[in-house]
């Protein structure tokens, strides 16, 4: 029977979570080279690789859409040059159904594994040297546990076909099984990595570390750094690195460590650490002592949390034994159960099994109600698939205790703020005595473990008063009443204390009375003759005088109480600030104001000209520099001390001011030469000054209003005739108003 606390959810270390992309690979996962002698120095070699098709990884070198061919490479020797580059073609390609050592386990979905195997026969005449057997491709998962960089860490694969070997025509081992896809952590496993010999020969096994092989370039994928070099490069060859506490002999951890039978085999151990790991078997062969090969595979192991296939399971109070559960009932003796079992779909069949008095009694509802003789303990069971091979049992206790019931009542004045008593009638059957725990909650967030306690509240409302008591058995019951807590303050109080202050006065009267709340009824009166309303109100006294504020409170239980807070407010007089100005509409040209005083009660005057004056005068006079808006402010001082302001905004215009002439005489006489216009044109804008004759000819044209018309032709050459000319000007004002001037200038010679 499965522990309670193996209620787990799928959490799957996918194969592959990280896929590097189709050209670099991150998709072996496993890998084993065999070979059989065929004779005449003919060898059958097999190649097996093992791939996550579930990573998006990249597909078997040589399969159909695969960017890389397969190739292998024999070296003889210790000489760094190939002897044999092989392109391998397509391989055979099947999927591997993912096992677990358990079958009532559940294998977490999504996984896929393919196993493509690569055969290729060779010649290879007797030598006295070895011959290496090779393939390298990059790269393994990124999501590998124990050891570094492993996004980058490569794979060879490889066998060695010995001298020996080949004197006596071997066969090299052949691994029984595949590996496992799948691990469930916190289970014990039993995995076969055994192999057959065809000459039974002495095996021995034991774990070993795997090799690096390919590089990271996928730009020139073949060179020696490349993800699938070709050649593949010669022995010797790198093992992986190992991050600590991790090793070849412990690639997994574990309580007991995952380790290997030197004789069978046999992998054993328990895995706890969730994670990929990459695992290496080596088998030796031996005959007549000697050594004739060394196989090795390397595997990406997968441990991850498997869910149980059933598991029976119920709605407890406790568990007990670890795993037992317990079921209590305090003074009912029809006990309700809840099923918890899951996973549906595999519950073919259930049964509950109660012993009672001795005899068993059936039951198969899903949620059935048992009524028990009486007080006592009773045992039973939930069956889940009874007599199927995976199936669970739920042992049960159901304990029938005598009643408890909750009681109390309470006591207090509910028109004077006070402490309420509470008093505790609370009643065990299990005898006097036997209750052994109060706690009480009084509805204000505040607790008491006391049996008779007594409390204050500091907010009045109607709050909901809970008693929870306990006895010997651990049964629980608890009562809760309403509690109506609204009585009327003992002391009045609030803020101010006392006011002094200027007319009009805007006052907040912040009650600080309690146990008090919006739902009491509190009127307010004034002294000034109006009336109010409202816990906290806020009133103004528009007028000067010394004021009496009484104050009446009604709770809603209908308590009554009020106070009066005599001469408590002072409101002094304020004087009224005011004033005029002329001209009303100052300009450059007229920029000196005289401002006059209009305020009533007032005794002193601070004057303050957009921060450029001031002036203690009542009646000031001051002239502005400069042109805009102008902000006036007047400071007024009653007798009593208190003040008035008023502010007002004043436009200086920008004023422009120009005036033609009628005549000129432009005789060289040093008077009245030239003809142009007069005035103030400071700020003005574009500019236009135009004299034409009676034939509609232009004359004279300048857009500077200070340059005059000479009385010749565009100011050179001869004089033009006297008489009449038709003088236009145009400009805009500094504020962009458009102005058009039209005159005469009588050319007089």
């Amino acid at each position: 029977m499965y522990l309670r606390q193996l209620h787990l959810r799928f959490f799957l270390l996918l194969l592959g979570m990280i896929s590097l992309g189709q050209a670099q690979g991150a998709h072996i996962i496993g890998g084993e080279f065999s070979y059989e002698c065929l004779g005449g120095g003919n060898y059958r070699f097999t190649l097996r690789l093992y791939r996550d098709c579930a990573g998006g990884g990249a597909l078997f070198d040589g399969a159909a859409g695969a960017p890389f061919g397969a190739t292998v490479t024999i070296y003889s020797g210790n000489s760094g040059t190939p002897l044999v580059n092989l392109d391998l073609g397509a391989p055979g390609i099947k999927s591997i159904n993912p096992e677990i050592s358990n079958p009532c386990l559940i294998v977490p979905p999504g996984i896929c594994v393919e196993e493509g195997t690569y055969t290729f026969v060779q010649n290879l005449p007797l030598s006295n040297e070895s011959y290496y057997i090779t393939y390298q491709r990059c790269c393994r998962n990124n999501s590998i546990t124990n050891i570094m960089d492993p996004g980058n860490a490569g794979a060879t694969y490889t066998i060695e076909l010995t001298p020996l070997a080949q004197n006596l025509c071997n066969n090299s081992p052949s691994f029984n099984k595949v590996p496992p896809i799948i691990i469930c952590a916190g289970e014990n496993i039993n995995y076969d990595f055994s192999a057959t010999d065809a000459e039974g020969d002495q095996l021995k096994y034991y774990l070993c570390s795997p090799y690096l092989g390919g590089g990271t370039n996928q730009t020139q994928w073949a060179l020696p750094n490349g993800v699938a070099p070709n050649p593949d490069l010669p022995p010797p060859y790198i093992p992986v690195f190992y991050i600590a506490p991790y090793s070849a002999i412990n690639p997994m951890g574990g309580s007991p460590p995952v380790n290997i039978d030197p004789n069978t085999g046999l992998i054993t151990g328990v895995p706890t650490q969730l994670g990929q790991f990459v695992v290496g078997v080596c088998v030796e062969e031996y005959r007549n002592g000697q050594l004739l090969s060394v196989s090795r595979r390397d595997f990406q192991f997968n441990v991850t949390d498997c869910d149980p296939t059933v598991v029976a399971d119920i709605k407890e109070d406790a568990i007990i034994n670890g795993q037992d559960f317990l079921v209590i009932s305090c003074g009912d003796e029809t006990v309700n159960f809840k099923n918890q079992s899951y996973q549906l779909q595999f519950i073919d069949n259930f049964v509950w099994n109660f012993d009672i008095n001795g005899v068993t009694e059936s039951y198969t509802d899903w949620d059935p109600s048992v009524t028990f003789p009486g007080v006592g303990t009773y045992e039973g069971q939930l069956m889940v698939n009874p007599g199927l091979e995976c199936g669970d049992t739920a042992n049960i206790f159901v304990t029938i205790y005598p009643a408890i019931t909750s009681d109390f009542s309470f006591e207090y004045d509910t028109c004077n703020a006070g402490p309420v008593q509470f008093t505790d009638l609370s009643y065990s059957g299990a005898g006097p005595g036997t209750i052994t725990g109060w706690v009480w909650n009084f509805g204000d967030n505040q607790v008491a473990g006391a049996q008779d306690p007594s409390h204050v509240y500091q907010v009045p409302g109607t709050f909901e008063v809970g008693l929870t008591v306990k006895d010997v058995n651990g049964c629980k019951d608890t009562q809760k009443y309403d509690l109506p807590y609204y009585p009327v303050p003992d002391l009045i109080v609030v803020a101010p204390s006392e006011f002094v202050g200027c007319q009009p006065a805007t006052i907040t009267f912040n009650n600080l009375s309690f146990p008090i709340d919006e739902s009491y009824n509190v009127t307010w009166d004034f002294g000034d003759g109006e009336k109010g309303t409202g816990l906290s109100p806020t009133h103004q006294f528009t007028e000067p005088g010394i004021f009496t504020i009484q104050l009446g409170i009604t709770s809603p239980l209908g308590c009554y109480t009020d106070t009066t807070f005599y001469d408590w407010i002072e409101v002094l007089p304020s004087p009224e600030a005011g004033f005029t100005y002329s001209p009303q509409k100052p300009s450059n040209i007229e920029p000196t104001v005289q401002f006059i005083d209009q305020s009533v009660g007032a005794v002193s005057w601070r004057w303050d000209f957009s921060g450029i004056g001031a002036s203690l005068l009542s009646d000031p006079v001051f002239t502005f520099p400069d042109t805009g808006l102008q902000v006036v402010t007047q400071i007024v001082t009653h007798a009593s001390g208190c003040r008035d302001t008023a502010v007002q905004v004043i436009d200086v215009l920008p004023e422009v001011r120009y005036f033609l002439p009628n005549a000129f005489t432009p005789n060289g006489d040093g008077i009245n030469d030239t003809y142009r216009g007069e005035g103030v044109m400071e700020g003005a804008r574009e500019f236009n000054f135009q004299v034409w004759n009676r034939y509609g000819e232009l004359i004279f044209e300048s857009s500077d209003p200070y340059q005059g018309w000479n009385g010749r032709k565009n100011n050179v050459g001869n004089p033009v005739p006297a008489g009449m000319y038709i003088v236009l000007v145009s400009y805009k004002t500094p504020r962009g108003q458009p102005v058009q001037l039209k005159g005469y200038a009588v050319l007089v010679n």
